[in-house]
């Protein structure tokens, strides 16, 4: 099975706008999930979804440099480490991102499959969240 997803796109949007939107607690909360989240390199976060069906996810900051930030991610109820990693860099369009979530196969058996086909939609509509964030309300473009 495969064990890593990986998302590429580009923001015409410069990199610290970029940076901010994954990496700044009130950010994040807005296009992405209610966050707890500091960009600080052992930082316990948690990032809690609001609805019936939703899971908290937690984790701990592994790498915040200027424009890596590297994560730990454990979906609760469970007791698997898989890893997120998102890297930036500037383009003559504007930021490049990329984003890798790795080790998903420690999850067992079918519960693999359904997490990778999870997150992969999910990292999907993350990376549209996030461009349709930095387009209307960062008005960065």
């Amino acid at each position: 099975m495969k064990d890593v997803i990986i998302k590429e796109h580009i923001f015409n949007h410069s990199i610290d706008k970029v940076w901010d939107a994954i990496s700044k607690e009130v950010e994040i909360s807005n296009w992405f999930i209610k966050a707890d989240f500091k960009a600080e390199k052992g930082y316990s976060y948690s990032f809690k979804s609001e609805g019936e069906n939703c899971t908290e996810i937690n984790g701990v900051v592994k790498e915040a440099n200027p424009y890596t930030l590297i994560y730990t991610w454990v979906v609760q109820n469970t007791n698997v480490e898989t890893l997120v990693k998102w890297m930036l860099k500037e383009t003559a369009e504007g930021t490049s991102l990329y984003l890798e979530h790795s080790g998903i196969s420690n999850y067992s058996g079918d519960t693999a499959v359904q997490m990778f086909t999870g997150f992969n939609g999910g990292w999907d509509n993350c990376v549209s969240e996030l461009s349709k964030y930095l387009m209307e309300e960062v008005h960065a473009g």
